[in-house]
Formats: structure tokens, sequence, C-alpha cells
């Protein structure tokens, strides 16, 4: 989608799935230097802190990192000292429940919250939120 509207994408995964760059690649592993764009992902629940905080160490001052999560993102002590260091600027909401695929598959019929985290490189101060769908 961000390609037909005349953005530049790369796509990388851990796991080829039919688009993006054939070689493996691990985020959390990746030495990347001189990055001028954004980072937009659906990183792995049980490692999106950690997501989050690489992603933000590759970025440069104002470019922003967004990240599509759980809702429960918000909970927790790590997170909270997390997110008193680093604010999301806004969080967009998902204002109904989504069932999100597996490896391409929709099988289940578990909806769950969802929303849109974004971050900007150097924000300091209260998030927005809002609500989408």
């Amino acid at each position: 989608m961000l390609e037909s509207h005349g953005y530049d994408v790369v796509s990388t995964d851990l796991v080829y799935r039919g688009y993006g760059r054939l070689n493996p690649c691990d985020f959390l592993l990746e030495n990347v230097v001189d990055f001028s764009g954004d980072i937009i992902t659906n990183p792995p629940y049980k490692y999106a802190l950690e997501f989050v905080e690489h992603a933000l160490n590759i970025v440069q001052q104002g470019r922003k990192v967004a990240m599509f999560l759980k809702l429960t993102f918000l909970e927790g002590k790590a997170r909270k000292a997390f997110f008193l260091k680093n604010p999301p600027k806004v969080v967009y909401v998902s204002s109904s429940r989504l069932e999100c695929g597996k490896n391409g598959k929709f099988e289940s019929k578990n909806a769950v919250a969802y929303a849109w985290f974004v971050w900007e490189k150097g924000f300091n101060g209260d998030p927005i939120i809002k609500w989408i769908n």
C-alpha cells in the first residue's frame, strides 16, 4: 500500500512470506547505520518492547516509529518506565476488535483490541489518543 502511494519501502521479515527481501532478517540483530526513514511494523508481541526500543535507536531525530500492537501494551511496570522516557506522540486505538492472521492465515475467531502506537523521536509531551475504524 505504501509503495502504491509513492513511498520507498524496505520490507524484511524473519521468515519470507512472499513479499519483501528473500533473505531472513532478524530486526533485533540488525546494526543499522545512517537510516533516514521511518519504521512501521507489527512485531511479535512478546518482543514488542525490544522492537520499539531498537527502532527508536535506529531512527534519526524527528523520524517516526509506528507499531501495531495489542492495546495491553500500555500495561506493565517495565513499559511504564519506558513510556515515561519515550512517550508515544499518538496512539490510534481501533474502536472495534480485530482479528489478525498468523503467517497469513485467519483461522482464529479471537478478535483482540489493537492500536497503532506512533513515536516521533525527540517528542516529549503527553500522548494524544485517537480512534480509528
